[in-house]
């Protein structure tokens, strides 16, 4: 196998650790020697890496994401049930306290982290079974993204030297992320809270920790306080549709002047804020808002991204949304095919994986303008037939 140009620069340093790729042992004693050099203790650093093993199942899982293939219609109803939407009433209920606590001290809404809880772990009830050092070393290992697990491995080591990880028991989901709301460890050393008081930061086992972590993590990221995030529109049938998309912002007074409405309350005041169209332009809309942004610090798939952010509304009071009647998208093998000929067309699509991202949907909206069809990002079978 090729081996990327860091990786491959890594075999001629004397001593250098890979950065992925090679003899998995190999690696592992290249992440103990930089370990060290990083000021961690030897006898600890053996300790930490005695009985990590490389996960084959965590490689499966990473390459087999396709529920982002599905549109935001199927994928959100797959997502919130009658059941998971009382349950999040009934845990908003629950740690009202906490709750408020979040909202006073980070700004951060309670449908939104109700939305992720239920999303990530289902309130608590599964957080993953994958060995959580064998899954952050597997995917260092992997040289599809190690500049992002690689880090961890060492963040898990200092958990580890604070007694709050256990290199042979810590369990998690697949990419390593820990507790009810699913972090990783480098976030939560930066943003673990002990909600509960009770001296530790117990992400798997507590509540109060996991949802102050949480709340303190978006803040983090830029969460801004007492804003919203996402509300659902009516759109005028003779809007520029071409003026959709994340890469479009505009005052809510001038969504207004363009006929854009609220479907229930009014647009928020003095904000900016772009026009969603998941499915087109005659499925659902939605004004996204500057928080609605963060999202995609904590999940890079829009489809999960904006789901999780409607939920939120939804636990907050929102109506179901208007469905509307899109027009048919595709298979996922029609949009590695879609993805093929945009590239052709010299679009920049990134990987031809079949789901439909932020660059595909750019790169859709301006084929779209380009050939005279409605321009609102939702590929259909005529846009793939014309081009």
């Amino acid at each position: 196998m090729r081996l990327p140009l860091i990786a491959a620069f890594a075999l001629f340093l004397p001593g250098a650790a890979l950065a992925c790729g090679g003899s998995f042992s190999s690696f592992v004693e290249g992440l103990k020697s930089e370990a060290v050099q990083k000021g961690h203790a030897a006898a600890t650093v053996d300790q930490f890496f005695a009985n990590v093993r490389q996960d084959p199942k965590v490689l499966k899982a990473d390459r087999g994401q396709g529920v982002f293939q599905r549109p935001f219609l199927d994928f959100s109803k797959r997502l919130i049930s009658t059941d998971r939407l009382k349950r999040g009433q009934s845990n908003a209920k629950k740690y009202d306290a906490i709750f408020d606590r979040i909202e006073q001290t980070y700004g951060v809404s309670r449908g939104v982290l109700l939305a992720f809880w239920a999303f990530e772990t289902d309130y608590g009830g599964f957080q993953g079974d994958f060995n959580t050092v064998n899954a952050l070393v597997t995917l260092s290992h992997d040289c599809r993204r190690p500049e992002l697990f690689r880090p961890q491995v060492f963040a898990a080591l200092e958990l580890f030297e604070r007694g709050n990880l256990d290199p042979r028991t810590t369990t998690g989901a697949w990419a390593g992320e820990i507790g009810m709301v699913q972090m990783l460890p480098r976030d939560i050393i930066e943003n673990g809270v002990d909600g509960d008081g009770d001296g530790k930061v117990s992400l798997k086992t507590s509540a109060a920790d996991a949802l102050m972590s949480g709340g303190k993590m978006l803040q983090s990221l830029g969460w801004r306080a007492g804003e919203p995030w996402l509300q659902e529109v009516t759109v005028p049938a003779n809007l520029d549709w071409s003026q959709s998309g994340l890469r479009t912002q505009k005052s809510t007074a001038q969504w207004e002047a363009l006929g854009v409405r609220a479907r229930s309350g009014s647009l928020a005041r003095g904000l900016q804020a772009s026009l969603l169209l998941p499915q087109g332009h005659k499925g659902p809309a939605f004004l996204a808002y500057p928080n609605f942004r963060v999202y995609f610090e904590w999940n890079q798939s829009f489809t999960y991204v904006l789901t999780a952010a409607y939920f939120g509304t939804r636990l907050q009071g929102a109506p179901v949304y208007d469905a509307g009647t899109p027009d048919s998208g595709l298979s996922g093998a029609q949009i590695k095919e879609l993805q093929r000929k945009l590239q052709a067309r010299g679009h920049d699509v990134g990987k031809i994986d079949g789901i439909l991202g932020a660059r595909s949907r750019a790169a859709v909206q301006a084929e779209q303008k380009r050939l005279g069809l409605p321009a609102d990002a939702w590929p259909t079978p005529t846009l793939l037939a014309r081009l």
